[in-house]
C-alpha cells in the first residue's frame, strides 16, 4: 500500500514507518521539523526511513491547507496513519495557538484529504490525556471523556470527535488510538525518560513531581508500532458500526509507580538519582491505566514488554545515540 505517514520525523511516526517499510509498503512521510525540542533528533530519524527505496520525505506545516490538499490530490494514498501534530501537555499552557494550528485546522486539513480522495482508512493519534482527572481505574474507552485537564488534552478529545462527524457523514473508516505515555529508543527529549537520563548522567536533579506520588502505565515503542500496524489493517466497516468509527487505548495496561520508573533507570544506568521532590504540575494527573482489552479483542495484540526491559533497551540506545 502507499501510506501517509504525519508526524514522520517523531518519535512514534518515524518507528511505524520503518515497520511500514520493512514489511513493503511504500510511505510518505510529512513532518514540519519544528523546534518544539532538537530538529537534529528528528533528522537523524528522518535519515533512517530515507534508506529505504520506497521512502519520500515532505516537509510541510499540517496547518497549510492548499498544500495539504495539493499532496493528497497528487499522491493519492491508499492509508493515513497521522501521529503529527503538536505534543506537549505543559507546553499547551504557554503556547495554545499552536496547538490549535496543528491540532484542530492541521487535523481538518487531513480529514478533507481523506474525505476526498477515497482513503481507505485513517488511524489517528489521540492520547490518553483524554481521561483528564478521572478516578476510576483502569481507563475503559467507555468511560467519560468530559472534563480535560489542559488544552492538548481538550484538542486530542476534539479529534476524536472530529473524526466520528466525518465517519458518519461521509463514511471515512476512521480509528483512534489513546496512547499512554509510551518510551523506548528514539524517544522524545522532553519526556521523563529522557530528562531523568541525561540529568542522571550529568550529576544533576531530577524533577520528581507530586513528590513522586505519580503512576504510569509506561509502553514500550515496538509494543505502540506492533498495534498500530495492527489498526491500520483492520478497517472498520458500517455494517459492523453505526459509522466506521473506532477509539482504542494503546497501553501496557500494568501502570508503574514513578519511584519505581526511577529505580529501573538506576539500575541501568548504574547511577543513583538525586531526587528534586517538587508538588503536582498544572494540567498533569497523578495516575493513568490503560484497559487494552478493546484492542485485543480488535487485532489479537495488546502491549506486554516489562518496564524493566524497555528501560534497559532505551538506556542502551541513549548510550549509543550520544556515545556516553
Amino acid at each position: 500500500m502507499k501510506i501517509l505517514v504525519t508526524g514522520s520525523a517523531g518519535f512514534i511516526g518515524a518507528a511505524t514507518g520503518l515497520q511500514l517499510l520493512a514489511r513493503g509498503d511504500s510511505v510518505v512521510g510529512l513532518d514540519n521539523l519544528n523546534a518544539y525540542y532538537d530538529p537534529v533528533l528528528k533528522q537523524s530519524r528522518v535519515r533512517r526511513l530515507a534508506q529505504h527505496p520506497h521512502f519520500r520525505f515532505v516537509q510541510m506545516g499540517l496547518e497549510d491547507r492548499a498544500a495539504m490538499a495539493d499532496l493528497f490530490a497528487a499522491e493519492k494514498f491508499d492509508r493515513v496513519i497521522h501521529l503529527g501534530g503538536q505534543a506537549g501537555v505543559r507546553y499547551s499552557l504557554q503556547n495554545p495557538h499552536a496547538y490549535v494550528d496543528s491540532n484542530l485546522v492541521g487535523f481538518v486539513n487531513v480529514l478533507e484529504g481523506c474525505r476526498h480522495h477515497a482513503v481507505q482508512h485513517l488511524v489517528y493519534a489521540s492520547s490518553s490525556s483524554v481521561y483528564g482527572g478521572n478516578t476510576k481505574m483502569p481507563f475503559s474507552e467507555t468511560d467519560s471523556v468530559d472534563h480535560p485537564v489542559s488544552l492538548y488534552a481538550a484538542t486530542k478529545k476534539a479529534n476524536e470527535l472530529m473524526a466520528y462527524s466525518y465517519s458518519h457523514l461521509y463514511g471515512v473508516p476512521t480509528t483512534g488510538l489513546r496512547f499512554f505515555t509510551v518510551y523506548g529508543p528514539w524517544g522524545r527529549p522532553d519526556m521523563a525518560p529522557f530528562l531523568f537520563t541525561r540529568a542522571m548522567l550529568a550529576g544533576e536533579a531530577i524533577k520528581v513531581f507530586n513528590y513522586g506520588d505519580m503512576r504510569r502505565d509506561f509502553t514500550y515503542i515496538d509494543d505502540i508500532v506492533e498495534a498500530v500496524v495492527r489498526v491500520v489493517d483492520k478497517v472498520a466497516t458500517p455494517a459492523e458500526t453505526a459509522a466506521p468509527y473506532r477509539v482504542f487505548n494503546i497501553g501496557n495496561n500494568q501502570p508503574v509507580a514513578l519511584l519505581e520508573f526511577i529505580g529501573c533507570l538506576e539500575s541501568a544506568l548504574g547511577v543513583r538519582a538525586i531526587k528534586e521532590l517538587l508538588p503536582m504540575q498544572d494540567g498533569d494527573v497523578p495516575a493513568t491505566f490503560a484497559d487494552a482489552r478493546a484492542l485485543d479483542a480488535w487485532v489479537g495484540f495488546a502491549p506486554a514488554t516489562p518496564v524493566r526491559q524497555g528501560v534497559q533497551q532505551f538506556v542502551d540506545w541513549y548510550r549509543s545515540y550520544f556515545a556516553v
